[in-house]
């Protein structure tokens, strides 16, 4: 997840119907994950609170509820925080569709 543009691309997603990166927004502690241009969330990330000044941590985890593209479907897994690398970095090769090229 990119802290500063708010977006996120996705890696391991098996079973999973997510588009290659999106937007993602907190409300109220959550995390909501959404599709590129799309603030109707795809999943909730229950308590993976991405605005706070501590954290996220390694280890941290927590429930999903999965939404699709019809809104809650009443289907949960989890989530949780394998690395977090507190370190900027500027990517080799770009995901996001709407980024600047130079």
């Amino acid at each position: 997840m990119d802290v500063e543009a708010h977006k996120w691309s996705r890696e391991g997603h098996v079973g999973l119907d997510l588009p290659e990166w999106g937007a993602w927004i907190v409300d109220h502690g959550n995390t909501f994950i959404c599709a590129p241009h799309d603030t109707r969330p795809l999943c909730i990330l229950d308590g993976l609170d991405m605005s706070g000044q501590h954290g996220p941590f390694e280890g941290e985890t927590g429930t999903a509820d999965w939404c699709g593209n019809q809104g809650p479907v009443h289907e949960q897994g989890h989530w949780h925080v394998q690395c977090v690398d507190p370190d900027a970095a500027v990517a080799e090769h770009g995901v996001f569709a709407d980024d600047d090229v130079a």
